[in-house]
């Protein structure tokens, strides 16, 4: 499946191919993980395989973090398979430097060592049945595969809980994607939404910028140092996808990190939660018992959701909203194959998914006779 057409919107003059045998979306950590494992596995990018971005640059979402976030405030961020070939490591990454630099900078050299041949900015509007392969509709064109893996991620698509009098409030509301720096809320009253690291991240960097901060969560707030915690959410989310169902919150699960910086300021009274509000009026908002806060600008750090818009011609949402998927794979489509999607979503699972994606899509190809066993086009 080589034949070639020029794009518009693609990648400079490189051509991408009107088919081929494997489409990823989304150049992510997901993505780039199951990519490299299927140039491993025989499938050569550009013409068996492609893989498309919607970002301007390399780096996934990490690309349009803030910049003041480093790599140790983050989750840990971990090596793409392949990395110590390179020589690189985030591990020994320098901390002082903005994280999305970082990311952005050894993405950008992963993709070239490996010849991936990302395009981009190629954004993904649908995917459709095709009888025997999909049909991605891209603003570069259209391109026929045998099959599909969706690591689209979430940072498109940030989630604010549906809250009385939201539309109301005269101040500034953001969610986490919004975020840029603490100088933009200097001398203002910040309430911050959200149980998670990016909450706590925003409130320490408003500390002493921000005339006051706030802080709301829906769940009561722990700091803990468990190093189970990451696989109780993981088994959460994987019997959430397994089932259908929307998937929950990987910090319902694990709680906050308690590292030095985080209980230092939860000591001096930084990190110190209220229930949440039960009202948002134009100036502030409106406790449980009746009294009233003044804010000036609220920020939504109430996480993601799976971006699958570009899914919805292909109808696989079950009646509770989620997506019925097993060990990386749709059952209600096996062509489509969904990389970084619910436990696949953290830095680890991210690429032990793009492993297990691989194989399972080899095997896919092999099966509808496109590939041998040695990987060698049928």
């Amino acid at each position: 499946m080589t034949d070639l057409v020029e794009r518009n919107g693609a990648t400079g003059a490189r051509a991408l191919p009107a088919s081929t045998d494997v489409v990823i979306i989304g150049a992510g950590q997901a993505g780039l993980s199951a990519a490299w494992h299927l140039r491993r596995l025989g499938l050569e990018p550009g013409t068996d395989l492609v893989v498309l971005d919607r970002g301007p640059a390399t780096g996934g979402a990490w690309q349009f973090r803030w910049e003041s976030l480093r790599l140790d405030d983050a989750h840990k961020v971990d090596d793409l398979p392949g990395m110590r070939e390179m020589g690189l490591s985030f591990a020994t990454a320098d901390v002082e430097r903005p994280a999305r630099d970082v990311v952005r900078e050894y993405y950008d050299r992963y993709e070239r060592f490996f010849d991936l041949r990302v395009a981009r900015p190629v954004h993904v509007t649908g995917v459709h049945d095709e009888g025997e392969g999909l049909s991605v509709t891209t603003t570069a064109g259209d391109i026929e595969a045998r099959v599909v893996v969706n690591a689209s991620g979430t940072w498109a698509r940030p989630f604010r809980p549906h809250m009385p009098g939201i539309a109301d409030f005269r101040g500034r509301q953001i969610s986490t994607p919004e975020y840029r720096e603490a100088a933009e809320f200097s001398g203002r009253r910040v309430l911050v939404v959200g149980g998670g690291t990016s909450a706590v991240g925003f409130l320490r960097e408003l500390e002493g910028v921000a005339a006051e901060t706030i802080w709301v969560t829906r769940r009561p707030v722990t700091f803990v140092n468990d190093p189970k915690g990451g696989v109780k959410a993981v088994r959460a989310a994987d019997e959430a996808a397994r089932s259908g169902r929307p998937l929950p919150s990987i910090i319902s699960g694990t709680g906050l990190p308690a590292t030095p910086a985080n209980l230092a300021a939860r000591d001096r009274g930084l990190l110190v939660a209220r229930p949440m509000f039960s009202v948002i009026e134009p100036d502030g908002v409106r406790w449980e018992d009746g009294s009233f806060e003044r804010v000036d600008a609220i920020i939504w750090a109430t996480g993601f959701r799976a971006e699958l818009s570009h899914l919805a011609p292909l109808r696989l949402r079950e009646p509770g909203g989620g997506m019925w998927v097993r060990d990386g794979r749709s059952v209600r489509d096996p062509r489509l194959f969904m990389a970084g999607y619910g436990p696949q979503a953290s830095t680890i699972g991210a690429n032990r998914a793009g492993r297990t994606v691989a194989r399972q899509v080899m095997a896919e190809l092999e099966r509808s006779g496109v590939r041998t066993p040695a990987g060698r086009a049928g």
